[in-house]
This record gives C-alpha cells, structure tokens and sequence, in this order.
C-alpha cells in the first residue's frame, strides 16, 4: 500500500486492459486479470507472484506477515491478520482503509478460491540466487522450496546509567541478545551437533537439513537506544528456513530452550513470539515436466540447440506458490539474475532471459489448449 506499489499496479493493470483481460481490485488489494475462455466454467490456471494475479503483500516486510494476499485466495489467511500492525502502529486493515479498500471479516473469507475452480498455479520469479549464473543456464525449473518460520525475540533487563552500574550487578539485555543471536549462528552452522545429543536425530535427515538450513537476524532494535544508557529491552527477528519441516521444528523447539537458559543466567527476560510459519512446499512433478519441456522449446526458438540439461533448483526464498500449496498444485521457473542479488538496486536481469521465460510461459499455455 505504498504509493510506489500503487503506482505500479495501476501501470500493470493498464496493461492487463490493452491486453484484453478484465481486471479488479479485492477487498485486500490483490490486482487480478482474467481472460474468460469459451467455456466459463472451466477450471482457471493462475499465474501470479509478484505480478500477474498482482498480489497485495508477498514480502512481508512492512508488517512481518508473509503471503497476505496469496494466503487470503487460498483461503489460509486468518482473520486476526486483519490486525497485525506495523512499525507506526497502523494495522492491516487500516492501510487498506486509507486506500478506500473496505477488508471485514465477512468479505476477507469471500476472497478464497474455491478448489473445483482452480487447475493449477504458474510462478515465474529471479531465482536470488547464483546457481543458474553458475551453470550458464537462463532458466531453471523449480522442485521445491524451504519452509520457513519468523520469530520475534524480545529481551528486558534492567536499565541503568552506562558508567555508574557495576559489571556484576547488570541485567544488560544487549549483551544477551548478543549470546543469542551467536548461539543462533553455531546452531545453524552445525544442526547435527546441536540435535545429535537428543531423540530428534532419529526422526529426521540431519544431512537433509545441514545442508538446507539457514538462520538470519536482520532486524534489531533498543530502548532508549542512547551511548550512555544500559537498554532495558532489545528486540531482534530471527528468519529460519530448511527444506525439511521436522527439522526445521526440532531446531526451533531446542533453540529456543537454550534462549531461555542463556536469559535466566543472564537475569533477564526472554520473550520468543512467532510470527510466521510455512511449511516446506514440492512443486506438482505434472506441472514441473510441462514446464521443463516449454522451457527447452523457448531456449530451442531463440538459440537452437540446447545441450545442457536443464537445472532443477531448489529454492531458498519463500513464494506465494508456498500459500497457493494450499489451494491447487503449483510449478515454478527461475530466471537467472546477476549474482543471486536481489531486493537491491543491484538487482539485475538480462532481457533476453526476460524474454525466455516469457516464451516458455506461452508455450507452456499452448500445451493446455
């Protein structure tokens, strides 16, 4: 709901009607286009993410909830997301209220997809990372993508004036939260050592998840946040992601367990609150052989033969397909991009692989006809 995010979906939509697609906004903000076929029954093959389907909020960065939009058509958004808030206080609802969009609980639940009306979900994304760049390939069909949890650790100690309170008599939640997010790092570098004294060794693949689990504090904050001043409280975000849930999980439960230990020595509090969680997701294999195989038609059109097998990647970064999952099956293909490097102004694409992909998307379709 910034202006620049609305700007860029009335410039999209523009270019949905010069198209032919009927357009709307829902009550969430989601941007759809649709081309009726000659039956108007049919089932619908959905492509979104970020723009097709345009859906409202798939980063969930302004209010630390992922997946708003998509999650609300595939019926998984609650309704207490409605009130999730962000940094200034303004909740979910509220922005969509500032921009003349009424969400009610009633009418929140009316955006869902109903299953028989849906074939299938399409997603084509950068892939934001280097494996494409490193085996010369511009596009890349997509297996799976890593579930992810989001937490938000709060610590409180006492405050206390930076030169008169005496090392031993501090409760200084900064220097906790420095242990933790340490603990975080040498926990997500070595999973098989950190689970391998517990029954959770039994039940999941420790190699699966060493070689998939990445953890990450982006976010930290203190208060009052002054150079002279010992905080009383320092709030962080942890952003924790593997490929296999139950690992995922059992990382998670004993990570948590040795916070809380690491603040009672400390004599501080520690709250762990989360606030987001998606389960793992494997693309429909269907969807994947279709895809692979437009995949090497466009490249064929555009170079001609094509000798490199074309790469199956695993993904990292989250999706809507991840919240769509949950109404149809769902493919995905990754475009190359300049060092994996994205939500930067360094993000980078080469048209022509804009343009492959495009192609295999249209080619793609031809084959459902």
């Amino acid at each position: 709901m910034s202006p620049a995010s609305l700007s860029a979906g009335n410039l999209i939509r523009g270019w949905m009607e010069d198209a032919g697609l009927r357009t709307w906004v829902d009550h969430l903000g989601n941007l759809h286009g649709r081309v009726e076929g000659m039956n108007a029954s049919a089932e619908a093959l959905l492509i979104g993410s970020h723009l097709v389907i345009a859906f409202s909020d798939e980063e969930g960065v302004r209010f630390h909830s992922t997946f708003l939009g998509s999650a609300a058509l595939a019926g998984v958004l609650p309704v207490t997301a409605l009130q999730i808030s962000d940094k200034s206080g303004v909740t979910v609802q509220d922005a969509l209220k500032e921009n003349s969009l009424e969400i009610t609980e009633e009418n929140l639940l009316q955006l869902k997809y109903e299953p028989g009306s849906v074939w299938g979900y399409v997603e084509v994304h950068i892939e934001q990372g280097p494996v494409l760049e490193w085996l010369g390939f511009p596009l890349g069909v997509v297996k799976g993508i890593a579930g992810q949890t989001r937490l938000k650790v709060t610590v409180r100690g006492s405050q206390g004036n930076a030169g008169t309170v005496p090392m031993s008599m501090r409760q200084d939640p900064m220097a906790a939260a420095a242990e933790l997010i340490v603990l975080l790092e040498s926990v997500c570098k070595n999973p098989k050592d950190f689970l391998s004294y517990d029954g959770h060794s039994n039940e999941i693949s420790l190699e699966s998840l060493s070689n998939s689990l990445v953890c990450t504090v982006g976010e930290i904050s203190t208060w009052p946040s002054a150079s002279n001043v010992i905080p009383s409280q320092v709030t962080f975000t942890v952003d924790l992601r593997a490929i296999d849930d139950m690992g995922r999980e059992a990382v998670i439960y004993e990570l948590s367990n040795q916070m809380y230990k690491i603040c009672e020595r400390r004599f501080v509090s520690c709250i762990i609150d989360r606030k987001h969680d998606a389960n793992a997701v494997v693309c429909d294999s269907e969807l994947s052989s279709q895809l692979k195989f437009a995949l090497y038609s466009a490249l064929r059109k555009m170079a001609g033969d094509i000798q490199h097998k074309t790469p199956a990647l695993m993904s990292g970064a989250g999706h809507d397909a991840m919240a769509v999952s949950h109404l149809t099956k769902v493919g995905m293909l990754f475009v190359w991009c300049r060092g994996g490097v994205s939500h930067s102004p360094a993000e980078h694409v080469l048209d022509e692989d804009v343009w492959a992909a495009g192609l295999a998307i249209l080619l793609f379709l031809e084959t459902q006809l």
